[in-house]
């Protein structure tokens, strides 16, 4: 009797474990802003694709990872566009994705968390903490975010007196189960 209940219980541990909602991308919007000469300047990439298994509940086994083609940056502008593909800025033919790998995913509200996150631009990767929500009722699930980083810390360009080094990155995903 024991050894049976103890194969059930086995049998039983897979279900549980695998319990983890895999989500995937309805629509997104990664935007981005950078003061150039005084001017707001304002941007996109586009084409997210994502391995996303999340839940609030299962923070210890949930996990973030996405990328986007960085040959994608959009500042609305195609000279502007052309020269952020170039070897100074993103290098696109060498470092053709940025990339966002979870780390470590904490709650610091009903719908609020902070993610340490693995942040790849041009093959150098920095750890970044990013507070964002998710909200998950019948008409959306969404996850929605913001942080900065230091462009320089990227190798994206070099010093300069008119271009910011700073760089607010803004994410907003719809997801789909």
């Amino acid at each position: 009797m024991k050894l049976f209940l103890l194969k059930t219980c086995l049998l039983l541990i897979p279900v549980f474990v695998l319990d983890i909602t895999v989500w995937k991308v309805k629509k997104s919007a990664i935007s981005f802003q950078i003061k150039n000469a005084g001017v707001t300047i304002n941007g996109a990439f586009y084409g997210l694709k994502s391995e996303i298994k999340f839940d609030p509940l299962k923070l210890q086994e949930s996990n973030i990872f996405a990328s986007v083609d960085s040959k994608t940056v959009n500042t609305e502008m195609e000279s502007r566009d052309n020269h952020l593909r170039k070897p100074d800025y993103f290098d696109v033919e060498k470092y053709p994705l940025i990339t966002l790998q979870s780390v470590k995913l904490e709650k610091t509200g009903p719908i609020t968390f902070n993610g340490t996150f693995k942040l790849t631009i041009k093959d150098i990767t920095k750890e970044v903490v990013i507070p964002f929500s998710f909200i998950k009722i019948p008409e959306k699930n969404q996850l929605k975010g913001n942080f900065t980083i230091n462009r320089r810390d990227y190798g994206i360009g070099s010093s300069s007196m008119i271009l910011a080094d700073d760089v607010t990155i803004n994410l907003d995903v719809e997801l789909t189960e």
